[in-house]
């Protein structure tokens, strides 16, 4: 009984974990902004230092793939969530350019540390694909509330890294639910999950699915760049090149992280339902016309057209990518590798999307970006498709991959031994039984009968 608690509790301290880490990425057009108005800088350098925010948050990603379990998650986080408050809350209380820069990296570090620390524990739980979900949920709608309230709050640059601050230590109660050095994510033998010493398999052993771990990562890293080289510009776009005013922007805005939080929750509906690679590949196709209609929009139908299915579809890709991610290795080492990955592309996206908005204009960024979406959505769904970590059935163990895959099922839940959906039937062989076997039964049962003595 006291594990389901636990294990519940669990789930609720990686939510505010991933809560807090993906907030920064999510809150970095108002950052930017706020930063080149509060400060005197332009766009370029307060882009810059957005940038940098995030390439903090990768290092700390790409430093903490494997030593989670050894430093303990309670630690790490804990650790975490101290640089982002002090990080962003240094920043926030001052106006010099350099302690705001060398707060912000600080903050982007903590941020990135509470990301690792939240994705290894999401690739420990039975089903990485649904708390992955509920992540993006919570990220989602507290980047909303931000949204709508910071600007009946003032200007300045201080408001939006003081939010990031609180959220930091608004997740600190939680860190008291996560296991210590040591401890990890066991799997128990009903098959759900609890805190306690790191199995054998998970704590040695080399990482699991490199070639396919490595398109991933790579493929996700320039499906994030893409992704916010057509953030950072589309206020551009919309108030430039369609004409509207910077009330209409900010209501297609709104409306689209509405769309946003809609995405996510039917994406926990949906759950495993279509697999991964469909919706990872045919996703990511849409986003890609999405690209091309928003970057090509002359109005106010074609641009909030496509921001807001946009944003719709975002972030479904997104957790399927992340589950995808979780599930290639018990340990979370893909998960944190692969989430780095994401934050280096979408600190690089910026920039990108204004050399490119520069060079060829908004339509011709809009079809460089969708060709690389096409680009990198067949190798996604490819490693979707044939190498997914999933729960395995003992038939398919020999075909998947040895002895991880046979870890992989020995401790799956017991669900994962029944056959999915679409595998061919076990065929039955008659086996007949030899004469003189079928003589000695029947002769046995004629001496059995009553009346024989």
């Amino acid at each position: 009984m006291p594990s389901r608690p636990r294990a519940h509790g669990a789930l609720v301290a990686l939510v505010a974990l991933f809560t807090a880490g993906y907030l920064a990425p999510y809150l970095l057009p108002t950052v930017v902004g706020r930063l080149a108005a509060g400060l005197g800088l332009g766009p370029a350098r307060a882009g810059l230092v957005g940038s940098v925010l995030l390439l903090g948050s990768a290092c700390a990603g790409f430093a903490l793939a494997a030593r989670v379990e050894r430093i303990g998650p309670r630690r790490a986080a804990r650790a975490g969530l101290l640089a982002m408050a002090l990080g962003y809350g240094s920043a926030a209380a001052t106006g010099t350019v350099p302690l705001v820069v060398a707060g912000v990296v600080l903050g982007g570090f903590g941020s990135g540390t509470a990301t690792a620390v939240a994705a290894s524990g999401i690739a420990g739980r039975p089903d990485p694909q649904r708390a992955s979900t509920l992540g993006l949920l919570s990220v989602s709608a507290t980047a909303g509330a931000l949204y709508l309230t910071l600007p009946q709050l003032g200007g300045g640059h201080a408001l939006p890294l003081l939010a990031l601050a609180g959220a930091a230590a608004l997740a600190w109660p939680a860190t008291g639910r996560l296991p210590g050095a040591g401890r990890a994510y066991g799997a128990k033998a009903s098959g759900t999950r609890a805190y306690g010493p790191a199995a054998a398999p998970e704590a040695a052993g080399p990482l699991p699915y490199r070639r396919a771990g490595a398109v991933l990562a790579g493929g996700i890293l320039c499906w994030s760049l893409a992704q916010n080289a057509l953030w950072g510009v589309s206020g551009r776009i919309g108030t430039g090149q369609a004409g509207l005013s910077e009330v209409t922007v900010g209501a297609v805005f709104a409306l689209a992280l509405g769309a946003g939080l809609a995405g996510v929750t039917a994406a926990g509906a949906l759950g495993s339902r279509l697999g991964r690679a469909v919706p990872i590949g045919a996703g990511t196709v849409l986003i890609a016309a999405c690209v091309l209609l928003s970057s090509a929009a002359g109005g106010l139908a074609s641009f909030a057209t496509g921001e807001i299915l946009w944003n719709a579809v975002y972030p479904v890709v997104l957790s399927y990518l992340l589950g995808l991610a979780a599930s290639l290795d018990p340990r979370g080492r893909w998960a944190v590798l692969v989430g780095s990955a994401s934050s280096l592309g979408t600190a690089c996206g910026p920039v990108a999307g204004s050399l490119l908005s520069e060079a060829a204009g908004y339509p011709g960024m809009g079809a460089v970006l969708a060709a690389l979406l096409l680009l990198v959505a067949g190798p996604m769904a490819a490693v979707a498709r044939h190498a997914s970590g999933r729960p395995l059935v003992p038939g398919s163990i020999r075909r998947r991959g040895g002895a991880p895959a046979a870890f992989v099922a020995g401790t799956a839940p017991t669900t994962a031994l029944l056959p999915q959906v679409g595998a061919p039937e076990q065929e039955i062989a008659p086996i007949p039984a030899p004469a003189t076997a079928a003589r000695r039964t029947r002769s046995a049962f004629r001496l059995a009968r009553p009346g024989r003595g």
